[in-house]
């Protein structure tokens, strides 16, 4: 299946998806569903309820347990594993079998995220201004703004490079990522992530503007030369990576010996409330 994932929201809910381009069609998580529908923000009594309502459903010959699927989305530990998924024609049919005052919000919900992707495919313009709203929202500035929009698109140019070339596994793709910004930053993405108390979050919505363009100048590099040499496969693509990342290295040491100031920081933008919440305390405390 050719899908991109992404999380939505719905009244603080939040509810796991996964889109397959092929058929067109968000495949959202039951569970997180249910979890919205019965006003339930424990996962293990949402998945219990889940699980009656199946066994249920499946006694009364219903089609809709049958038109489920299971797919693997990514769970609280940050693993993925297989979850039972249906598309919104399938989640109308069973959201009718939960007694809830939230069914007709959810479905107006459903109904309102598949029109919004339906535009959005004749307009992809809508989901970056949508991108752009948000992000002024919360705080950042236009030239900000206009840096993180443009290292999105070299980051997109890569990918499909990569795609293109037998790099087609999501692990792959993490791989080399790591690859490419161990070298320009001299630390891993998980260390970067950890430098700015980040978990969850997308390490480059927390970017600075000049983190955010030595990323993009060592995703550009990298791409040019995988070109140059028709890298294909995992071997290659991590050589290309790995020079790519030296070239932006070399530009970050020198920025950082003028100016005497590291470009890897542990600024963010985070509330300093959920910083202080995610910092570990050491362990005599």
């Amino acid at each position: 299946m050719s899908s991109k994932s992404a999380l939505a929201v719905f009244e603080n809910f939040r509810i796991r998806r996964l889109y397959d381009e092929k058929a067109e069609i968000w495949y959202f998580s039951v569970v997180d569903i249910i979890a919205a529908l019965i006003q339930q923000p424990d996962n293990l009594t949402a998945r219990k309820y889940w699980n009656k309502l199946k066994e249920r459903l499946k006694k009364e010959g219903s089609q809709s347990v049958t038109a489920c699927h299971q797919l693997k989305l990514p769970a609280a530990d940050g693993k993925s594993y297989l979850t039972d998924v249906a598309d919104p024609e399938t989640l109308l049919r069973l959201i009718q079998s939960v007694p809830s005052p939230r069914a007709e919000p959810i479905k107006l919900w459903l109904a309102k995220i598949g029109y919004e992707r339906i535009r959005d495919m004749s307009d992809p313009a809508r989901s970056l201004d949508r991108a752009r709203e948000y992000w002024k929202q919360h705080g950042r500035s236009e030239k900000w703004i206009q840096q993180r929009m443009m290292g999105q698109e070299t980051r997109n140019k890569l990918t499909d490079y990569w795609q293109d070339h037998e790099i087609t596994d999501e692990e792959e793709y993490a791989i080399l990522t790591n690859i490419i910004h161990q070298e320009w930053s001299g630390v891993s993405v998980g260390k970067h992530k950890q430098i700015k108390g980040l978990k969850t979050q997308n390490l480059r919505d927390h970017m600075s503007e000049a983190e955010l363009i030595f990323t993009a100048l060592a995703e550009l590099s990298t791409r040019q030369i995988a070109e140059s040499v028709d890298a294909t496969g995992m071997p290659e693509n991590a050589e290309a990576g790995k020079k790519g990342g030296r070239i932006a290295k070399k530009a970050r040491l020198e920025l950082e010996e003028k100016t005497g100031r590291k470009v890897v920081t542990g600024e963010n933008f985070l509330k300093p409330t959920a910083v202080r919440k995610q910092i570990k305390r050491p362990e005599h405390e």
